[in-house]
Protein backbone atom coordinates (compact mmCIF):
# COMPACT_ATOMS: atom_id res chain seq x y z
CA UNK A 1 0.00 0.00 0.00
CA UNK A 2 1.07 3.13 -0.68
CA UNK A 3 2.44 5.64 2.34
CA UNK A 4 2.75 8.57 0.19
CA UNK A 5 -0.11 11.61 0.34
CA UNK A 6 -0.91 11.67 -3.17
CA UNK A 7 -2.02 15.48 -4.40
CA UNK A 8 -3.86 13.98 -7.53
CA UNK A 9 -6.53 11.74 -5.35
CA UNK A 10 -6.48 14.74 -2.69
CA UNK A 11 -9.93 17.04 -3.65
CA UNK A 12 -11.13 14.23 -6.49
CA UNK A 13 -14.66 14.52 -7.09
CA UNK A 14 -17.12 11.57 -8.02
CA UNK A 15 -20.25 10.69 -8.46
CA UNK A 16 -19.94 7.20 -6.97
CA UNK A 17 -16.97 5.90 -5.42
CA UNK A 18 -16.60 1.85 -4.97
CA UNK A 19 -14.52 0.64 -1.88
CA UNK A 20 -13.24 -2.86 -2.94
CA UNK A 21 -12.18 -4.09 -6.26
CA UNK A 22 -13.45 -8.16 -5.79
CA UNK A 23 -16.08 -10.11 -6.92
CA UNK A 24 -18.45 -7.48 -6.07
CA UNK A 25 -16.63 -4.20 -5.98
CA UNK A 26 -15.66 -4.99 -9.71
CA UNK A 27 -19.19 -5.51 -10.95
CA UNK A 28 -20.46 -2.54 -9.20
CA UNK A 29 -17.58 -0.27 -10.63
CA UNK A 30 -18.90 -1.46 -14.04
CA UNK A 31 -23.06 -1.09 -13.28
CA UNK A 32 -22.19 2.51 -12.14
CA UNK A 33 -20.03 3.30 -15.18
CA UNK A 34 -21.65 1.41 -17.93
CA UNK A 35 -25.38 1.13 -17.30
CA UNK A 36 -25.52 4.50 -15.09
CA UNK A 37 -22.89 6.77 -17.09
CA UNK A 38 -21.74 7.91 -13.52
CA UNK A 39 -18.28 9.03 -12.74
CA UNK A 40 -17.43 6.38 -10.62
CA UNK A 41 -14.24 4.88 -9.16
CA UNK A 42 -12.92 2.33 -6.90
CA UNK A 43 -10.50 2.00 -4.20
CA UNK A 44 -8.73 -0.65 -3.13
CA UNK A 45 -5.61 -1.42 -0.50
CA UNK A 46 -3.92 -4.01 -2.87
CA UNK A 47 -2.65 -3.92 -5.87
CA UNK A 48 -4.62 -5.94 -8.50
CA UNK A 49 -8.48 -7.36 -8.81
CA UNK A 50 -9.70 -9.76 -6.84
CA UNK A 51 -10.19 -8.96 -3.29
CA UNK A 52 -10.17 -12.37 -1.08
CA UNK A 53 -8.61 -14.01 -4.12
CA UNK A 54 -5.89 -11.50 -4.19
CA UNK A 55 -4.63 -11.59 -0.76
CA UNK A 56 -5.70 -15.57 0.15
CA UNK A 57 -2.70 -17.76 -1.66
CA UNK A 58 -1.91 -20.01 0.81
CA UNK A 59 -1.08 -23.44 -0.39
CA UNK A 60 -3.95 -25.53 -1.31
CA UNK A 61 -6.52 -22.09 -1.57
CA UNK A 62 -9.05 -22.85 -4.18
CA UNK A 63 -12.97 -22.51 -3.86
CA UNK A 64 -15.01 -25.21 -2.41
CA UNK A 65 -18.01 -23.72 -4.62
CA UNK A 66 -18.99 -25.53 -7.83
CA UNK A 67 -16.98 -23.21 -10.17
CA UNK A 68 -20.36 -23.36 -12.20
CA UNK A 69 -21.66 -20.76 -10.06
CA UNK A 70 -18.53 -18.68 -9.28
CA UNK A 71 -18.51 -16.60 -12.00
CA UNK A 72 -20.32 -13.58 -13.38
CA UNK A 73 -23.41 -13.75 -16.40
CA UNK A 74 -23.16 -9.96 -17.71
CA UNK A 75 -21.20 -10.88 -19.68
CA UNK A 76 -22.50 -13.86 -21.77
CA UNK A 77 -19.49 -14.68 -23.97
CA UNK A 78 -17.39 -14.85 -21.16
CA UNK A 79 -19.90 -17.23 -18.96
CA UNK A 80 -20.41 -19.10 -22.06
CA UNK A 81 -16.84 -19.98 -22.94
CA UNK A 82 -14.57 -19.12 -20.37
CA UNK A 83 -12.73 -22.32 -19.36
CA UNK A 84 -12.37 -23.30 -16.18
CA UNK A 85 -10.38 -25.82 -15.82
CA UNK A 86 -11.51 -27.59 -12.51
CA UNK A 87 -14.42 -28.24 -10.48
CA UNK A 88 -13.41 -26.32 -7.86
CA UNK A 89 -11.42 -23.30 -9.44
CA UNK A 90 -8.15 -22.57 -7.58
CA UNK A 91 -6.66 -19.30 -6.73
CA UNK A 92 -4.91 -18.54 -9.62
CA UNK A 93 -7.40 -19.36 -11.77
CA UNK A 94 -9.95 -16.84 -9.73
CA UNK A 95 -7.11 -14.51 -9.75
CA UNK A 96 -6.75 -14.91 -13.61
CA UNK A 97 -10.74 -14.89 -14.37
CA UNK A 98 -11.46 -11.75 -12.55
CA UNK A 99 -8.30 -10.14 -13.95
CA UNK A 100 -9.86 -10.90 -17.54
CA UNK A 101 -13.35 -9.93 -16.60
CA UNK A 102 -11.44 -6.36 -15.68
CA UNK A 103 -9.38 -6.27 -19.09
CA UNK A 104 -12.02 -6.59 -20.75
CA UNK A 105 -14.23 -4.12 -19.79
CA UNK A 106 -11.44 -1.75 -19.29
CA UNK A 107 -12.06 -1.39 -15.20
CA UNK A 108 -8.73 -1.08 -13.73
CA UNK A 109 -7.73 2.02 -15.80
CA UNK A 110 -10.56 3.50 -12.77
CA UNK A 111 -9.46 1.56 -9.94
CA UNK A 112 -7.39 3.38 -7.20
CA UNK A 113 -4.79 0.39 -6.02
CA UNK A 114 -2.56 0.68 -2.95
CA UNK A 115 -5.21 3.19 -1.74
CA UNK A 116 -6.81 2.10 2.03
CA UNK A 117 -10.33 4.00 2.65
CA UNK A 118 -9.97 4.64 6.36
CA UNK A 119 -13.09 7.21 7.22
CA UNK A 120 -16.21 8.06 5.93
CA UNK A 121 -18.01 10.84 6.68
CA UNK A 122 -21.75 11.84 5.85
CA UNK A 123 -21.85 15.65 5.03
CA UNK A 124 -25.54 16.48 5.22
CA UNK A 125 -25.51 20.02 3.57
CA UNK A 126 -23.48 18.58 0.78
CA UNK A 127 -25.44 15.72 0.08
CA UNK A 128 -22.57 13.66 -0.28
CA UNK A 129 -19.60 11.85 1.54
CA UNK A 130 -16.38 12.13 2.28
CA UNK A 131 -13.77 9.68 1.97
CA UNK A 132 -10.19 9.64 4.12
CA UNK A 133 -8.16 7.71 2.81
CA UNK A 134 -5.00 6.13 5.03
CA UNK A 135 -2.64 8.56 3.82
CA UNK A 136 -4.68 11.76 4.63
CA UNK A 137 -6.30 12.51 0.83
CA UNK A 138 -10.00 13.30 0.95
CA UNK A 139 -12.47 12.46 -1.77
CA UNK A 140 -15.96 13.32 -1.93
CA UNK A 141 -18.69 11.19 -4.10
CA UNK A 142 -22.40 11.49 -3.72
CA UNK A 143 -23.08 7.82 -3.49
CA UNK A 144 -20.69 5.10 -1.84
CA UNK A 145 -20.64 1.55 -2.65
CA UNK A 146 -18.91 -0.65 -0.19
CA UNK A 147 -17.83 -4.02 -1.52
CA UNK A 148 -15.38 -5.04 1.17
CA UNK A 149 -15.82 -8.79 1.35
CA UNK A 150 -17.93 -11.39 3.23
CA UNK A 151 -14.42 -13.56 4.64
CA UNK A 152 -11.99 -10.48 4.03
CA UNK A 153 -11.01 -9.25 7.22
CA UNK A 154 -8.95 -11.64 8.92
CA UNK A 155 -8.52 -12.37 12.43
CA UNK A 156 -4.86 -14.15 13.38
CA UNK A 157 -4.35 -13.80 17.82
CA UNK A 158 -0.97 -12.74 19.10
CA UNK A 159 0.75 -15.44 21.64
CA UNK A 160 2.68 -14.27 24.15
CA UNK A 161 6.35 -13.84 23.42
CA UNK A 162 6.16 -14.47 19.71
CA UNK A 163 8.68 -11.55 18.95
CA UNK A 164 11.17 -13.81 20.43
CA UNK A 165 10.67 -17.05 18.10
CA UNK A 166 13.40 -17.36 15.31
CA UNK A 167 11.40 -18.50 12.58
CA UNK A 168 8.35 -17.69 10.33
CA UNK A 169 4.94 -16.27 11.11
CA UNK A 170 2.45 -16.65 8.19
CA UNK A 171 -0.86 -15.60 8.03
CA UNK A 172 -2.69 -17.47 5.65
CA UNK A 173 -5.17 -14.59 4.12
CA UNK A 174 -2.14 -12.71 3.81
CA UNK A 175 0.58 -15.02 2.03
CA UNK A 176 3.33 -14.12 0.56
CA UNK A 177 3.29 -13.43 -3.54
CA UNK A 178 6.40 -15.46 -3.32
CA UNK A 179 5.72 -18.83 -1.97
CA UNK A 180 8.30 -19.80 0.18
CA UNK A 181 9.60 -23.13 0.64
CA UNK A 182 7.89 -25.02 3.65
CA UNK A 183 9.82 -28.72 2.21
CA UNK A 184 12.02 -29.22 4.81
CA UNK A 185 10.79 -27.43 7.21
CA UNK A 186 8.42 -28.45 10.85
CA UNK A 187 5.46 -26.61 10.34
CA UNK A 188 2.82 -25.99 12.60
CA UNK A 189 -0.65 -25.02 11.09
CA UNK A 190 -3.12 -23.07 14.02
CA UNK A 191 -6.57 -23.30 12.87
CA UNK A 192 -9.16 -26.07 11.18
CA UNK A 193 -11.48 -24.26 9.65
CA UNK A 194 -12.22 -23.92 5.93
CA UNK A 195 -8.58 -22.62 5.33
CA UNK A 196 -6.88 -24.98 7.57
CA UNK A 197 -8.11 -28.16 6.70
CA UNK A 198 -6.98 -26.98 2.90
CA UNK A 199 -3.26 -26.14 4.23
CA UNK A 200 -3.03 -29.13 6.08
CA UNK A 201 -4.50 -31.44 3.32
CA UNK A 202 -1.85 -29.50 0.37
CA UNK A 203 1.05 -29.53 2.78
CA UNK A 204 0.92 -33.15 5.10
CA UNK A 205 3.60 -35.16 3.03
CA UNK A 206 5.19 -32.03 1.86
CA UNK A 207 7.26 -30.59 5.01
CA UNK A 208 9.32 -32.46 6.78
CA UNK A 209 6.84 -32.60 9.81
CA UNK A 210 3.27 -31.12 9.81
CA UNK A 211 2.07 -30.34 13.30
CA UNK A 212 -1.60 -29.66 13.14
CA UNK A 213 -2.87 -27.33 16.25
CA UNK A 214 -6.75 -28.19 16.54
CA UNK A 215 -8.71 -26.34 19.16
CA UNK A 216 -12.09 -27.21 17.52
CA UNK A 217 -12.65 -30.56 15.71
CA UNK A 218 -15.09 -30.07 12.16
CA UNK A 219 -17.21 -32.32 10.23
CA UNK A 220 -15.38 -32.87 7.10
CA UNK A 221 -16.48 -34.41 3.88
CA UNK A 222 -14.69 -35.14 0.37
CA UNK A 223 -14.90 -31.86 -1.76
CA UNK A 224 -14.98 -34.26 -4.61
CA UNK A 225 -11.82 -32.14 -6.96
CA UNK A 226 -11.65 -33.19 -10.48
CA UNK A 227 -11.65 -31.11 -14.10
CA UNK A 228 -14.90 -29.17 -15.05
CA UNK A 229 -17.98 -31.37 -15.47
CA UNK A 230 -18.81 -31.41 -19.13
CA UNK A 231 -22.22 -31.04 -19.18
CA UNK A 232 -22.61 -28.69 -16.80
CA UNK A 233 -20.21 -26.90 -19.71
CA UNK A 234 -22.15 -27.36 -22.60
CA UNK A 235 -25.65 -26.54 -20.76
CA UNK A 236 -24.46 -23.61 -19.82
CA UNK A 237 -23.32 -22.66 -23.64
CA UNK A 238 -26.12 -23.43 -24.58
CA UNK A 239 -28.66 -21.49 -22.30
CA UNK A 240 -26.35 -19.22 -19.91
CA UNK A 241 -29.43 -17.21 -19.12
CA UNK A 242 -31.59 -20.21 -18.33
CA UNK A 243 -28.64 -21.71 -16.41
CA UNK A 244 -28.16 -18.49 -14.45
CA UNK A 245 -31.71 -17.96 -13.43
CA UNK A 246 -31.93 -21.81 -12.39
CA UNK A 247 -28.90 -21.36 -10.44
CA UNK A 248 -30.47 -17.90 -8.62
CA UNK A 249 -34.00 -19.85 -7.96
CA UNK A 250 -32.31 -22.46 -5.91
CA UNK A 251 -31.67 -21.69 -2.34
CA UNK A 252 -27.97 -21.17 -1.95
CA UNK A 253 -27.14 -20.61 -4.79
CA UNK A 254 -24.39 -23.23 -4.92
CA UNK A 255 -24.92 -25.57 -8.26
CA UNK A 256 -27.39 -27.93 -7.18
CA UNK A 257 -30.99 -28.44 -6.32
CA UNK A 258 -31.70 -28.45 -2.47
CA UNK A 259 -32.93 -31.62 -1.07
CA UNK A 260 -37.14 -31.86 -0.06
CA UNK A 261 -37.06 -34.72 2.05
CA UNK A 262 -36.53 -35.36 5.35
CA UNK A 263 -34.00 -37.09 6.78
CA UNK A 264 -36.34 -39.82 9.02
CA UNK A 265 -39.02 -40.44 6.16
CA UNK A 266 -36.75 -43.03 4.79
CA UNK A 267 -35.58 -46.17 6.04
CA UNK A 268 -32.25 -46.03 7.37
CA UNK A 269 -30.90 -48.40 4.20
CA UNK A 270 -31.50 -45.84 1.85
CA UNK A 271 -30.31 -43.01 4.12
CA UNK A 272 -27.11 -44.20 4.07
CA UNK A 273 -27.07 -44.94 0.74
CA UNK A 274 -27.65 -41.04 0.09
CA UNK A 275 -25.07 -40.17 2.16
CA UNK A 276 -22.51 -42.25 0.67
CA UNK A 277 -23.20 -40.77 -2.83
CA UNK A 278 -22.88 -37.88 -1.89
CA UNK A 279 -19.51 -38.69 0.17
CA UNK A 280 -18.22 -40.38 -2.68
CA UNK A 281 -19.24 -37.39 -4.75
CA UNK A 282 -18.00 -34.34 -2.65
CA UNK A 283 -19.48 -31.09 -2.11
CA UNK A 284 -19.78 -29.58 1.61
CA UNK A 285 -22.47 -27.78 0.84
CA UNK A 286 -24.41 -30.56 -0.96
CA UNK A 287 -24.13 -32.94 1.50
CA UNK A 288 -25.22 -30.97 3.79
CA UNK A 289 -28.41 -29.46 2.20
CA UNK A 290 -28.80 -31.72 -0.67
CA UNK A 291 -29.03 -34.91 0.77
CA UNK A 292 -31.99 -34.17 3.42
CA UNK A 293 -33.89 -31.24 4.04
CA UNK A 294 -34.01 -30.70 7.82
CA UNK A 295 -30.40 -31.48 8.78
CA UNK A 296 -29.73 -27.61 9.91
CA UNK A 297 -33.15 -27.62 11.44
CA UNK A 298 -34.07 -31.20 13.32
CA UNK A 299 -31.17 -32.30 16.00
CA UNK A 300 -32.29 -35.93 15.25
CA UNK A 301 -31.69 -35.58 11.71
CA UNK A 302 -28.54 -34.03 12.23
CA UNK A 303 -27.22 -36.91 14.12
CA UNK A 304 -27.73 -38.88 11.06
CA UNK A 305 -25.63 -36.95 9.26
CA UNK A 306 -22.89 -36.96 12.18
CA UNK A 307 -23.43 -40.29 12.86
CA UNK A 308 -22.17 -40.96 9.04
CA UNK A 309 -19.83 -38.86 9.41
CA UNK A 310 -17.99 -40.01 12.60
CA UNK A 311 -18.26 -43.79 11.24
CA UNK A 312 -15.62 -42.92 8.49
CA UNK A 313 -13.62 -40.84 10.66
CA UNK A 314 -13.37 -44.37 12.97
CA UNK A 315 -12.80 -46.12 9.53
CA UNK A 316 -10.32 -44.03 8.08
CA UNK A 317 -8.10 -42.90 11.06
CA UNK A 318 -6.02 -45.76 12.19
CA UNK A 319 -5.37 -44.52 15.75
CA UNK A 320 -8.81 -44.55 18.08
CA UNK A 321 -7.27 -41.64 20.15
CA UNK A 322 -6.84 -39.49 17.06
CA UNK A 323 -10.37 -40.64 15.79
CA UNK A 324 -11.73 -39.24 18.83
CA UNK A 325 -9.67 -36.07 19.41
CA UNK A 326 -11.03 -35.58 15.48
CA UNK A 327 -14.85 -35.85 16.31
CA UNK A 328 -16.99 -33.15 17.44
CA UNK A 329 -19.43 -33.20 19.20
CA UNK A 330 -21.58 -29.94 18.22
CA UNK A 331 -24.24 -30.66 15.34
CA UNK A 332 -23.50 -30.18 11.73
CA UNK A 333 -24.35 -26.86 11.22
CA UNK A 334 -21.53 -24.77 10.63
CA UNK A 335 -20.12 -23.76 7.36
CA UNK A 336 -19.88 -27.13 5.61
CA UNK A 337 -15.93 -28.07 5.37
CA UNK A 338 -14.86 -30.68 2.36
CA UNK A 339 -11.33 -31.71 1.63
CA UNK A 340 -10.29 -34.57 -0.27
CA UNK A 341 -8.52 -37.24 2.20
CA UNK A 342 -8.83 -35.06 5.48
CA UNK A 343 -8.80 -37.77 7.94
CA UNK A 344 -6.25 -39.87 5.95
CA UNK A 345 -3.60 -37.39 6.63
CA UNK A 346 -3.47 -38.02 10.64
CA UNK A 347 -2.14 -41.61 9.44
CA UNK A 348 1.40 -40.15 8.55
CA UNK A 349 4.21 -40.51 10.48
CA UNK A 350 4.78 -37.17 9.64
CA UNK A 351 2.12 -35.73 10.76
CA UNK A 352 0.73 -34.72 14.65
CA UNK A 353 -2.34 -33.60 15.79
CA UNK A 354 -2.53 -31.44 19.14
CA UNK A 355 -5.46 -31.00 21.15
CA UNK A 356 -4.68 -27.12 21.72
CA UNK A 357 -8.39 -26.69 24.01
CA UNK A 358 -7.01 -29.40 26.44
CA UNK A 359 -3.11 -28.56 25.73
CA UNK A 360 -3.41 -25.04 25.55
CA UNK A 361 -0.99 -22.56 23.26
CA UNK A 362 1.00 -21.26 25.93
CA UNK A 363 3.36 -19.19 24.42
CA UNK A 364 6.21 -18.82 21.86
CA UNK A 365 10.06 -19.78 22.53
CA UNK A 366 13.36 -19.21 20.06
CA UNK A 367 12.22 -22.48 18.71
CA UNK A 368 8.84 -23.15 18.43
CA UNK A 369 5.87 -22.91 20.68
CA UNK A 370 4.97 -24.07 24.33
CA UNK A 371 1.59 -26.96 24.25
CA UNK A 372 0.07 -27.90 27.29
CA UNK A 373 4.06 -27.34 29.12
CA UNK A 374 5.74 -28.79 26.38
CA UNK A 375 7.56 -27.24 23.91
CA UNK A 376 6.95 -28.22 20.32
CA UNK A 377 10.13 -27.26 17.72
CA UNK A 378 8.86 -25.55 14.70
CA UNK A 379 10.59 -23.66 11.79
CA UNK A 380 6.72 -22.11 10.90
CA UNK A 381 4.03 -20.96 11.95
CA UNK A 382 0.62 -20.43 9.64
CA UNK A 383 -2.57 -18.68 11.81
CA UNK A 384 -5.10 -20.26 9.86
CA UNK A 385 -7.52 -18.91 12.24
CA UNK A 386 -10.60 -17.18 10.21
CA UNK A 387 -12.18 -14.03 9.48
CA UNK A 388 -14.24 -11.30 11.29
CA UNK A 389 -16.68 -12.44 9.11
CA UNK A 390 -19.36 -10.11 7.72
CA UNK A 391 -18.86 -7.10 9.94
CA UNK A 392 -15.29 -6.17 9.75
CA UNK A 393 -14.48 -5.28 7.14
CA UNK A 394 -17.04 -2.85 7.56
CA UNK A 395 -16.11 -1.47 10.79
CA UNK A 396 -12.70 -0.97 10.17
CA UNK A 397 -13.90 2.30 8.18
CA UNK A 398 -14.34 5.36 10.57
CA UNK A 399 -17.94 6.19 8.91
CA UNK A 400 -20.19 8.45 10.35
CA UNK A 401 -23.61 8.99 9.11
CA UNK A 402 -26.30 11.73 9.53
CA UNK A 403 -26.37 13.34 13.33
CA UNK A 404 -23.21 12.10 14.10
CA UNK A 405 -23.53 8.68 14.14
CA UNK A 406 -21.47 5.96 13.48
CA UNK A 407 -21.64 2.76 12.25
CA UNK A 408 -19.51 1.04 14.88
CA UNK A 409 -22.33 2.21 17.53
CA UNK A 410 -25.42 1.41 15.31
CA UNK A 411 -23.78 -1.72 15.34
CA UNK A 412 -22.22 -2.49 18.89
CA UNK A 413 -25.45 -4.75 19.32
CA UNK A 414 -24.81 -6.71 16.08
CA UNK A 415 -25.76 -5.68 12.44
CA UNK A 416 -28.29 -3.81 11.00
CA UNK A 417 -29.32 -3.37 7.70
CA UNK A 418 -32.06 -3.47 5.15
CA UNK A 419 -31.71 -6.91 2.83
CA UNK A 420 -28.15 -6.31 3.15
CA UNK A 421 -27.88 -3.43 1.13
CA UNK A 422 -28.25 -0.06 3.36
CA UNK A 423 -28.13 1.09 6.94
CA UNK A 424 -30.81 3.39 8.39
CA UNK A 425 -29.12 6.76 8.86
CA UNK A 426 -26.05 6.10 6.36
CA UNK A 427 -27.59 8.01 2.74
CA UNK A 428 -26.17 6.82 -0.13
CA UNK A 429 -24.55 3.94 1.45
CA UNK A 430 -24.78 0.58 -0.38
CA UNK A 431 -23.29 -2.59 0.45
CA UNK A 432 -22.64 -5.42 -1.63
CA UNK A 433 -24.22 -8.12 -0.02
CA UNK A 434 -23.62 -6.45 3.71
CA UNK A 435 -25.07 -8.17 6.77
CA UNK A 436 -28.36 -9.85 6.81
CA UNK A 437 -27.88 -10.70 2.85
CA UNK A 438 -28.92 -14.52 2.31
CA UNK A 439 -27.25 -17.27 3.39
CA UNK A 440 -25.39 -18.43 -0.17
CA UNK A 441 -22.45 -18.69 -2.90
CA UNK A 442 -21.81 -15.31 -3.64
CA UNK A 443 -20.80 -14.30 -7.35
CA UNK A 444 -24.28 -14.41 -8.60
CA UNK A 445 -25.96 -12.87 -5.46
CA UNK A 446 -23.38 -10.08 -5.65
CA UNK A 447 -24.35 -9.49 -9.23
CA UNK A 448 -28.36 -9.57 -8.40
CA UNK A 449 -27.83 -7.14 -5.61
CA UNK A 450 -25.65 -4.71 -7.78
CA UNK A 451 -28.58 -5.11 -10.82
CA UNK A 452 -30.98 -3.98 -7.78
CA UNK A 453 -29.44 -1.10 -6.24
CA UNK A 454 -28.15 0.19 -9.77
CA UNK A 455 -32.10 0.57 -10.40
CA UNK A 456 -32.65 2.20 -7.01
CA UNK A 457 -29.96 4.73 -8.22
CA UNK A 458 -31.79 5.46 -11.39
CA UNK A 459 -34.67 6.30 -10.31
CA UNK A 460 -32.67 8.04 -7.17
CA UNK A 461 -30.67 10.34 -10.19
CA UNK A 462 -34.61 11.40 -11.85
CA UNK A 463 -34.94 13.29 -9.14
CA UNK A 464 -31.28 13.90 -7.86
CA UNK A 465 -32.09 12.40 -4.82
CA UNK A 466 -30.49 10.66 -1.53
CA UNK A 467 -31.92 7.21 -0.70
CA UNK A 468 -31.84 6.23 2.54
CA UNK A 469 -33.86 3.76 5.01
CA UNK A 470 -36.76 3.93 7.14
CA UNK A 471 -35.64 3.00 10.78
CA UNK A 472 -38.69 0.44 11.07
CA UNK A 473 -38.21 -1.31 7.67
CA UNK A 474 -34.49 -2.38 8.50
CA UNK A 475 -35.99 -3.70 12.02
CA UNK A 476 -38.73 -5.83 10.72
CA UNK A 477 -35.78 -7.01 7.95
CA UNK A 478 -33.87 -7.78 10.74
CA UNK A 479 -36.17 -9.04 13.07
CA UNK A 480 -37.37 -11.37 9.64
CA UNK A 481 -33.86 -12.38 9.69
CA UNK A 482 -33.11 -13.21 13.63
CA UNK A 483 -36.69 -15.65 13.32
CA UNK A 484 -34.93 -17.02 10.33
CA UNK A 485 -31.81 -17.69 12.23
CA UNK A 486 -33.81 -18.86 15.39
CA UNK A 487 -35.47 -21.58 13.72
CA UNK A 488 -31.84 -23.41 12.71
CA UNK A 489 -29.42 -25.11 14.02
CA UNK A 490 -26.90 -22.58 13.17
CA UNK A 491 -28.30 -20.56 16.14
CA UNK A 492 -27.09 -22.49 18.71
CA UNK A 493 -23.50 -23.61 16.87
CA UNK A 494 -20.77 -21.60 18.06
CA UNK A 495 -19.00 -20.45 14.49
CA UNK A 496 -18.20 -17.29 12.17
CA UNK A 497 -21.88 -17.47 11.06
CA UNK A 498 -22.99 -15.72 13.97
CA UNK A 499 -19.96 -13.87 15.17
CA UNK A 500 -19.18 -16.36 17.72
CA UNK A 501 -15.04 -16.99 16.29
CA UNK A 502 -14.30 -13.37 17.37
CA UNK A 503 -13.43 -12.76 21.15
CA UNK A 504 -15.52 -9.72 22.58
CA UNK A 505 -17.66 -10.03 19.06
CA UNK A 506 -21.47 -9.73 19.61
CA UNK A 507 -23.39 -13.31 18.83
CA UNK A 508 -25.94 -12.48 16.78
CA UNK A 509 -27.67 -13.32 13.46
CA UNK A 510 -26.29 -12.02 10.66
CA UNK A 511 -28.17 -13.63 7.75
CA UNK A 512 -31.30 -13.90 5.83
CA UNK A 513 -32.53 -18.08 6.13
CA UNK A 514 -34.73 -17.90 3.77
CA UNK A 515 -32.93 -19.02 0.70
CA UNK A 516 -32.14 -16.85 -2.55
CA UNK A 517 -35.21 -17.97 -4.38
CA UNK A 518 -37.43 -16.02 -1.35
CA UNK A 519 -35.11 -13.31 -1.22
CA UNK A 520 -35.79 -12.12 -4.95
CA UNK A 521 -39.42 -12.76 -4.36
CA UNK A 522 -39.30 -10.38 -1.31
CA UNK A 523 -37.12 -8.05 -2.90
CA UNK A 524 -39.00 -7.82 -5.99
CA UNK A 525 -42.37 -7.05 -4.21
CA UNK A 526 -40.55 -4.31 -2.44
CA UNK A 527 -39.59 -2.57 -5.60
CA UNK A 528 -42.92 -3.31 -7.31
CA UNK A 529 -44.21 -1.33 -3.75
CA UNK A 530 -42.42 1.69 -4.87
CA UNK A 531 -38.98 0.60 -2.93
CA UNK A 532 -41.12 0.02 0.05
CA UNK A 533 -38.91 0.43 2.78
CA UNK A 534 -36.02 2.95 1.14
CA UNK A 535 -36.71 7.24 1.71
CA UNK A 536 -35.33 8.90 -1.63
CA UNK A 537 -35.54 12.39 -0.58
CA UNK A 538 -34.42 15.35 -2.50
CA UNK A 539 -30.78 16.75 -1.85
CA UNK A 540 -29.71 20.25 -1.10
CA UNK A 541 -27.36 20.49 -3.71
CA UNK A 542 -27.16 20.45 -7.75
CA UNK A 543 -25.92 17.30 -9.67
CA UNK A 544 -22.45 17.32 -10.84
CA UNK A 545 -24.05 17.51 -14.37
CA UNK A 546 -26.58 20.60 -13.18
CA UNK A 547 -22.82 22.34 -11.41
CA UNK A 548 -21.12 22.04 -15.14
Amino acid sequence: MSTEHSAALDGLQLDVAVIGAGVGGLYALYAMKNKLGLNAQGFDEADDVGGTWYWNRYPGCRVDTESTVYTYSFDLDMFQNWQWSERYAQQEEVQAYLSAVADKHDLKSSINFGTRIAKADWLEEEGQWQLTTKTGEKIKARYVIESVGLLSSSYAPSFPDQDKFKGEVLVSSKWPKENPDLSDKRVAVIGTGSTGIQVITSLAGKVKHLHVLQRTPQWVVPLGIGPFPQDTRERIKKDPKGYRDWALDTASVFGFQESTTPALSVSEEERQAIYEAAWQKGNGFEFLLGTFSDLVVTPEANKTATDFIKSKIDAIVKDPDTARKLTPTDYYAKRPLAADNYYAVYNRDDVSLHDVKTNQIERFTENGLIIGGEEVELDVVIMATGFDAMTGNYLKIDTTGRDGVKLKDEWSDGPHTYAGLAVSGFPNLLMVFGPFSPFTSQPLVHEWQVDYFTDLIEKAEEVNGVIDVEKSAQEDWVGICQEGMAGTLFEVTDSWINGANIPGKPRTSMWYMGGMSNYMVEMNKIRDEGYRGFEISKSRVPCLEDQE
